[in-house]
């Protein structure tokens, strides 16, 4: 498994302060949730920690290496869900699972098995064959939680996993995260949600206002 760390991340465009600096490590089978108001730059963290975005200053390492979004190690290593993804519109939900499992390396019916498993965690296996515009906001949020966690992943990164999620929707996210985390996963989650952060977090990370 993999070790996460921030060290003095920051990030602006020109005089503009998207994120202060921050630092933190996210060691093996824990978790760390980032707090924070909106504009506090909990996204723009997440996308600098997944190698989407580069830090105007300081380091974003994975086993002590920068992390990039380039590097196919990373890439393999890391499963980021900030905002909701591009979906096939051909596809069914279970495809689109099947899909993402076998794209890392999950194939035949270790994919089809995955992409059972993880609909099952998330209460969605009657949505299998329905198309992702059939789905309701909560259906098509559980869809897009469920592509982060179908695949093989030493961190996990989920950006408001909440969203449009109700009290038992949340619990079925928490437990499944939870899951990873128990197997050796990292995770960091950013949310607004006291008691999803309680049932997940180990440690927080509150941003600043700016």
């Amino acid at each position: 498994m993999s070790h996460l760390e921030a060290r003095s991340v920051s990030a602006s465009i020109d005089s503009e302060v998207l994120l202060a600096p921050v630092s933190f490590a996210v060691p093996a089978g824990t978790a760390l949730a980032i707090l924070g108001a909106n504009g506090s730059g909990k996204t723009t963290l997440l996308r600098i920690i997944s190698g989407h975005l580069r830090p105007t200053a300081g380091a974003a390492l994975l086993d002590g290496r920068p992390v990039d979004e380039r590097n196919r190690t990373a890439r393999r290593a890391i499963s980021a869900r900030i905002g909701l993804p591009a979906f096939a519109r051909e596809l069914t939900a279970h495809e689109q699972l099947r899909f993402i499992a076998t794209t890392w390396g999950r194939t035949g019916s270790t994919a089809t098995d995955a992409a059972d498993a993880t609909m099952q965690q998330l209460g969605i296996s009657e949505l299998r064959n329905r198309f992702v515009h059939e789905l309701s906001s909560g259906q098509t949020q559980l869809l897009s939680l469920a592509t982060a966690l179908v695949r093989p992943f030493d961190v996990l990164i989920l950006d408001e996993p909440e969203q449009r999620l109700d009290a038992h929707r949340r619990h079925l996210v928490a437990t499944a995260v939870r899951r990873e985390i128990d197997r050796g996963a990292s995770v960091v989650i950013a949310s607004h949600n006291v008691e999803m952060v309680d049932s997940i977090a180990d440690a927080t990370v509150t941003l600043g206002h700016q």
